[in-house]
């Protein structure tokens, strides 16, 4: 079942990252407790990288309705950490049937 899950990661006095996107929740449970690397988002030698937690995501909403009407309005930003898997062979089995990859990749 798909959902609006949202994400944040606070990286101390570099920042912080946050994301708003539409998932499975069986990707969003197959990717806790794997490596994520978002490389040198935060400047330069940043090197932001860690093992996603179940407290750095949370479901917002999986009323149909709703996920329908925030794939509709296109409303997914900042940065979906199912696309930044360390590990390639799960990374394709992880974000399929996530339809905003492309678009939630660039933080805003």
């Amino acid at each position: 079942m798909k959902g609006i899950y949202s994400f944040h990661w606070d990286c101390g006095r570099m920042g912080g990252l946050d994301g708003l996107f539409v998932a499975d929740s069986e990707s969003v449970a197959k990717a806790i407790g794997k490596e994520v690397y978002f490389g040198e988002v935060l400047g330069k030698h940043s090197e932001i990288c860690g093992t996603l937690d179940t407290s750095d995501i949370t479901l917002k909403s999986d009323a149909n309705d709703h996920v329908e009407m925030f794939l509709y309005l296109d409303l997914a930003t900042g940065y979906n950490p199912l696309s930044y898997l360390q590990d390639e062979e799960e990374d394709d089995e992880v974000t399929t049937g996530n339809e905003l990859d492309e678009q939630s990749d660039h933080g805003n």
